[in-house]
């Protein structure tokens, strides 16, 4: 069964509800945008939630009013960084709070995985194709969210994110709960070059995981003509077993955003000119 359950809001904007997450924790919000009930224009149509692919700033801040409305959070709450493809984890404190809600200059800066451990605080972040990663911790009421392309799998940024819950929080990876949402599956990801040399040098390192038996053809499957059919969200998974999360606590969605363009922006099939959904996470105030 999906784990991202997909529903449309009274108020307009597309959801992808973290089911099983929800149902165990009524103060815990998290999920994962459509493409459906925003008010972009083309090629952005219609709930993009990024402000650094060429939208109208007023469109995309009305974007994301309409999301924290749609999920009764106020908009204040919303707080981003700025992507660049790395593996810089960040906390959030209260004075963080709001950071990237209004414009790009104000998120967080050069970050690609942001946590808190501070209820009232809405951590967000874009993707179009890469894999959003979601972590909670239920001992510490910690949550964070990691954004990872090819360069932020190989640079296992979900496991730096754990790492870095576990030296502000004390987390442990063993009681952590970890998500994998909606992007561009094996059936629609192919890459050559620089990229093919990367990920196989990451899966080398999957060796001496008691997981790994079925890593190689799950992770990368080699063509005929030289390039390669990946499964970023494999990679990730067994990066973050490596990790020391559990595999029974890994939600894994089977959305595919290049499969299922109506539903979800896709940057590859779109030939670069699209919006960004977004994922989120946060725990209410009580």
């Amino acid at each position: 069964m999906e784990t991202f359950r997909a529903v449309q809001s009274a108020k307009g904007p597309s959801l992808f509800l973290l089911s099983p997450w929800l149902e165990q924790n009524e103060q815990l919000t998290a999920g994962f945008t459509g493409r459906d009930g925003g008010v972009s224009e083309a090629p952005w149509t219609s709930l993009n939630l990024a402000l650094h692919v060429g939208d109208r700033d007023e469109d995309v801040v009305r974007n994301r009013s309409l999301l924290t409305e749609a999920l009764d959070w106020p908009f204040e709450a919303w707080t981003c960084g700025e992507q660049v493809h790395g593996c810089e984890v960040q906390h959030i404190g209260p004075k963080d709070r709001g950071k990237g809600r209004l414009s790009r200059d104000s998120a967080i800066p050069d970050t690609d995985a942001i946590m808190t451990d501070v209820p009232g605080v809405l951590l967000a972040s874009f993707y179009a194709d890469c894999v959003p990663l979601y972590f909670y911790d239920p001992e510490h009421e910690a949550v964070a969210l990691a954004h990872a392309g090819w360069k932020g799998t190989v640079l296992e940024i979900a496991a730096k994110t754990i790492q870095a819950m576990a030296d502000r929080y004390g987390t442990k990876p063993e009681q952590v709960r970890a998500a994998i949402g909606p992007s561009i599956d094996a059936c629609c990801y192919e890459v050559d070059g620089i990229v093919i040399d990367r990920l196989e040098e990451l899966a080398s390192r999957f060796a001496a995981s008691e997981t790994a038996a079925a890593a190689d053809e799950s992770l990368m499957k080699r063509m005929p003509n030289g390039k390669a059919m990946v499964n970023l969200k494999q990679f990730n998974r067994q990066i973050m077993i490596k990790a020391g999360i559990l595999p029974i606590h890994i939600e894994l969605s089977k959305w595919c955003t290049g499969c299922n363009r109506e539903k979800f922006f896709s940057h590859r099939m779109e030939g670069g000119s699209t919006g960004r959904m977004a994922s989120w996470i946060g725990i209410r105030e009580r």
